[in-house]
């Protein structure tokens, strides 16, 4: 049965760091691309970035410079470095599997950025 466990999530001043972890059970880790979303309140979830098996990363454009997504299948593993946090950066930020029409979600972890 997969699972993805999110972790990291906290509050935070503005211009802080936090980095998050998503670790995977029960699928072949590095067979998935893996993406980080988020979902403020109020609003729809969005993606953040993603990595694919080969390591190729994407990101939304309000986060391009700030934040970094990085793997290791040794340790079924993904995670998200978050420098120069915003208030507007404010969300349960969830990890996302995907791979042939298979896709699961972990239960979220939540950041706040606030002074």
């Amino acid at each position: 049965q997969a699972q993805l466990v999110e972790s990291g999530g906290d509050l935070v001043q503005p211009g802080g760091s936090l980095r998050l972890s998503c670790a995977a059970a029960g699928i072949t880790f590095s067979f998935y691309k893996m993406g980080w979303y988020r979902q403020a309140p109020g609003k729809q979830r969005e993606l953040v970035g993603e990595i694919t098996r080969g390591g190729t990363t994407i990101y939304v454009d309000s986060v391009k410079g700030r934040f970094t997504i990085s793997r290791d299948n040794a340790k079924n593993t993904v995670y998200l470095q978050m420098n120069s946090l915003k208030p507007e950066d404010t969300a349960v930020y969830y990890c996302n599997a995907d791979w042939n029409r298979m896709r699961y979600w972990g239960q979220g972890t939540q950041v706040t950025v606030s002074s």
